[in-house]
């Protein structure tokens, strides 16, 4: 062969080679980053029950009984999670106000940042992998001289955000599984959330906060069951004029609803 041909060959082998890897270079900075679950997917809304004090204005002529049962219910369910979350939930909060990189050795996106929580600065790393039509999700925490990439949570979205799971960790030191959210985007108005505790060998594993948005008189509704006494608490009520329900039987003694008005006040149910 002449020394003309093989250097024609070398050339188009070349030329080849190099546009095959401008082609890679450019679908690669072409992909677009996978959306983040939203944050009513890890985040609870607790906002729905009033504060206590509004119920001051009338407590000399009448009763707040079962308004104020249901609140305690769900408060109580929320300054343990507040306490126990804080960290993560200032995390994945965070994760909105960045871009996303794609990595082509890992086949995935990382979101990188510094987030700030009970005075203190930690690094976070989310990482989203696409796996078909669902995408798998690894949350990262470092805390200088004190731990290092610890996997607070994970867990998997569908690829269309109608829907997940989150399993979050205890704490860098126990490490050990806590709680596993399940959610379900339906429309852009309805929604749900649950959070069950899945500590390993805890009295109260199984016991769970189950959160909604929905239709009808009532479009809103929290079920809080709790495993230790088999106990299921159900509370509906309205968001625009506060009007609810609740029912327990363990606590008022049937299977009947119990009522409150407008103004939070016990009333006979309709």
């Amino acid at each position: 062969m002449s020394r003309y041909k093989i250097a024609t060959l070398s050339t188009l082998l070349f030329s080849f080679l190099l546009l095959v890897s401008l082609t890679g270079c450019k679908k690669d900075s072409e992909k677009v980053a996978p959306l983040i679950p939203p944050e009513s997917s890890f985040v609870m809304d607790f906002t729905g029950f009033t504060n206590p004090a509004d119920t001051n204005a009338n407590r000399e002529i009448g009763s707040y009984h079962n308004w104020g049962y249901a609140y305690v219910n769900v408060v109580s369910w929320n300054a343990v999670l507040t306490a126990g979350l804080a960290v993560p939930v200032a995390a994945f909060r965070e994760s909105f106000n960045h871009e996303g990189v794609f990595h082509p050795d890992e086949n995935n996106w990382t979101w990188s940042y510094n987030v700030t929580s009970n005075n203190s600065v930690y690094e976070a790393e989310l990482t989203g992998k696409i796996l078909g039509d669902s995408i798998k999700w690894e949350m990262r925490i470092t805390r200088d001289n004190v731990y290092s990439d610890f996997l607070w949570f994970y867990g998997k979205s569908a690829i269309d955000q109608s829907g997940g799971y989150w399993i979050l960790m205890s704490n860098p030191l126990a490490s050990a599984k806590m709680l596993k959210i399940d959610w379900n985007k339906y429309t852009s108005n309805l929604a749900d959330i649950k959070y069950t505790n899945i500590v390993p060998g805890n009295s109260d594993n199984g016991s769970y906060i189950f959160y909604g948005i929905t239709t009808g008189d009532y479009d809103r509704f929290y079920e809080i069951y709790k495993h230790g006494v088999s106990n299921l608490t159900d509370i509906e009520w309205n968001a625009q004029t506060r009007i609810g329900r609740v029912k327990d039987q363990q606590h008022f003694g049937d299977e009947l609803w119990h009522c409150w008005d407008n103004n939070l006040l016990d009333t006979s149910c309709q």
